[in-house]
């Protein structure tokens, strides 16, 4: 895991991506090529029904991959991500964890899980990326 000192600067860089941080999306931790982010859900956060909107945990995935891939070299794009939507969070706050699959010379690949403070699968993302760079 990252120092103090690196996590602030990762965080400080990546308050640009504001669609994910004015949604209220958080980095806790990085590492080697991993990122882990949360997110508190609130009234915002929902759909007409009164469940999340999907988009939120689409964001919060592509944030956590967003932050893993780039974090230590910019210049990963999104090339194809794959959502499931496979649980309904048991707490208010859901958290994203990025982990490393497969680093290519252009392309890589990320998984993304998405589980709630008790640990309870809220969706599985599988994000692909193509480094510009």
């Amino acid at each position: 895991m990252a120092d103090i000192e690196t996590l602030e600067k990762v965080r400080e860089l990546f308050r640009n991506d504001r669609f994910a941080t004015e949604m209220g999306a958080v980095i806790d931790e990085i590492d080697d090529h991993y990122a882990k982010v949360s997110l508190v859900i609130n009234e915002h956060h929902k759909n007409a029904v009164g469940g999340i909107m999907g988009g939120v945990y689409f964001t919060l995935a592509d944030f956590a991959f967003a932050v893993a891939s780039n974090w230590q070299k910019a210049g990963v794009v999104g090339l194809n991500c794959d959502a499931s939507f496979i649980g309904v969070p048991k707490t208010q706050r859901i958290i994203a964890e990025a982990k490393l699959i497969k680093d290519g010379r252009s392309i890589c690949c990320y998984n993304v899980d998405i589980r709630d403070e008790q640990g309870n699968p809220v969706a599985a993302v599988q994000c692909m990326g193509f480094r510009k760079a």
